[in-house]
């Protein structure tokens, strides 16, 4: 998988830039200020890092970033997007993140729409990126166990131990809570009780309050209800003039025209009917108004009902049903405290078990990490040796406690002695930021070969070293290069000799505005690069240049 295509519009003093990469080792260079760090700010905004809008180049509304990753192994994300909601992969990958001057912050993976959290999520999958900051990351003792546990494979037995940690610590804190002083526990119960008596009595239904209500409505505007039907219904067929009463007349009327000429039968039975209909309405009419004649105490309790309703859900919850699930809650808990020493004991049993099942997840993840450690170190040294430590001691060193963190059973010590005859010391206590810098690299070269990422970017993390050092620094990361595409800011012409690829970060000025701009260099542009990271362009700067890229003198 590649980083094929990085598209950077109005971000700093990027105006418009489309860069296309290839794979191997590619170096980016150029003066202190034209802007190669907006190639590391472009990533990290794609990686979900948070924005801010001072970003924004001036006299623009948007900053866009949008990246395109190519390869056969993409398809390795295609769970994870489906997962997600968005668009698979179908030979690439489509990142785009956007932000304006008013907040509006938007990205997108395969031109679906998309949270920063899965924008990141996706991110750690497909970018590594290392700068001078991440040297005082590798003092802490959890990153250092996070890196051993990287290169053990350990993660998803860590994953499992994380759960079964987090669960053990929910049955000691639900026996702390049950083991509360007495009188405490006594008004808690009280209460309970209370709640629980108060919910129980009302003898709720979740679907009554919409009956109950109805009724109520009904029943408090009864007179008037009863009113209105009775008029109704007197007018169809109750009062001397009712409808029905005038109707028979039209349709006595109706059989003189129907024996006079039959094509009127259907007309008369349609009137016949309808006759038939306002009767059955006025005698329904009646009914209801009969029904909706409720005496007072019938009223009372119904408005009674609605008040016990309301008072509930003040106390309880918003609805009904949230009244009766906080009423089972209550008696759950009421149960618990109760039946408080046979829970104790049933906590007690599940707390034994489920410490059992830790440590025994505890082990397996202390193996891997004890497998692993001397591993881990080796490697690293044989790394550092390449690095120019070439008797330097290295060792990545357990301490097992017995009492479990979230992290497992043991905690790990990063030791490192530069020199013979020199004690190991913990790297917090390594001064020299240079050592630092290529035991960073040691260990990324280390981890490297175990790692699925296929984008490593290293910000200037060559810091504080020259000479023959500078030359195996870049001779490791072009050999990360094998496994690994590489992208490297660097101010050591050494390391950008090293690169398969060379791009130059330039600034100018137009019309009055500064633009970065990002240029490949290859043959006689790219010399006369080094040579300026050398020193000048001398004739003796050139040579020395050339000799770097290996060309044969002229």
């Amino acid at each position: 998988m590649l980083l094929t295509l990085l598209r950077i519009k109005n971000l700093a003093l990027v105006e418009d830039l489309e860069w296309q990469l290839a794979s191997g080792f590619t170096a980016i260079t150029g003066e202190t200020g034209a802007g190669k760090s907006i190639i590391i700010g472009a990533l990290q905004l794609l990686l979900g890092e948070r924005t801010d809008k001072s970003l924004i180049r001036t006299g623009a509304e948007q900053c866009t970033v949008e990246a395109v990753f190519e390869g056969g192994d993409l398809a390795r994300l295609d769970s994870f997007l489906d997962h997600a909601g968005v668009e698979k992969c179908d030979g690439e990958l489509l990142l785009k993140r956007s932000f304006s001057a008013t907040g509006a912050n938007r990205q997108f993976v395969n031109g679906s729409p998309t949270t920063l959290a899965i924008l990141k999520q996706l991110g750690d999958e497909l970018v590594d990126l290392h700068g001078p900051h991440d040297h005082q990351s590798l003092l802490s003792p959890d990153k250092q166990l996070a890196l051993l546990d990287a290169f053990a494979h350990a993660e998803k037995t860590l994953g499992e131990f994380h759960q079964q940690y987090r669960g053990w610590q929910a049955l000691l804190a639900e026996h702390a809570s049950l083991s509360t002083a007495e009188s405490a526990r006594e008004q808690e119960l009280e209460l309970l009780r209370h709640q629980v008596s108060e919910i129980e009595a009302a003898n709720l239904r979740a679907d009554e309050e919409e009956e109950i209500s109805a009724q109520y409505k009904r029943a408090s505007n009864s007179r008037r209800l009863i009113e209105l039907a009775s008029g109704i219904a007197t007018r169809l067929a109750e009062a001397d003039d009712a409808i029905v009463t005038q109707l028979a007349e039209t349709q006595r009327l109706f059989r003189e025209l129907e024996k006079i000429d039959p094509a009127m039968e259907s007309l008369a039975s349609a009137h016949a009917a309808s006759v038939t209909e306002l009767s059955e309405i006025a005698r329904s009419l009646a009914d209801y108004s009969q029904r909706l004649d409720l005496d007072p105490a019938q009223l009372a309790a119904l408005e009674d009902r609605v008040s016990l309703f309301e008072t509930l859900k003040r106390k309880y919850g918003g609805t009904i049903a949230d009244v009766i699930a906080f009423g089972e809650r209550a008696a759950e808990r009421m149960r618990k405290i109760q039946g408080r020493d046979a829970e104790l004991e049933r906590l007690t049993g599940a707390i034994t078990a489920a410490e059992l099942t830790l440590r025994k997840t505890g082990d397996a993840l202390h193996k891997l990490r004890a497998k692993a450690a001397p591993k881990l170190s080796e490697s690293i040294r044989q790394n550092l040796r390449d690095l120019g430590f070439r008797q330097s001691e290295f060792e990545a060193r357990l301490t097992t406690s017995n009492e479990p963190r979230i992290s497992g059973f043991e905690t790990v010590e990063l030791l490192f002695s530069p020199n013979p005859g020199e004690p190991m010391k913990p790297l917090r206590h390594i001064a020299s930021s240079g050592e630092i810098s290529r035991l960073m690299l040691a260990i990324k070269s280390a981890l490297a070969a175990q790692d699925a990422i296929p984008l490593l970017v290293f910000d200037e993390i060559d810091a504080n070293v020259g000479g023959e050092i500078a030359n195996a620094v870049g001779a490791k990361m072009r050999s990360l290069a094998d496994e690994h595409q590489v992208l490297c800011i660097t101010h050591l012409p050494q390391v950008a000799a090293a690169a398969t690829s060379h791009f130059v970060v330039t600034k100018e000025v137009a019309q009055g505005r500064t633009r970065s701009q990002l240029v490949e260099v290859k043959g006689k542009p790219r010399r006369e690069e080094i040579a300026r990271m050398l020193g000048g362009q001398s004739e003796s700067a050139m040579r020395h240049a050339a000799s770097l890229l290996g060309e044969k003198p002229k």
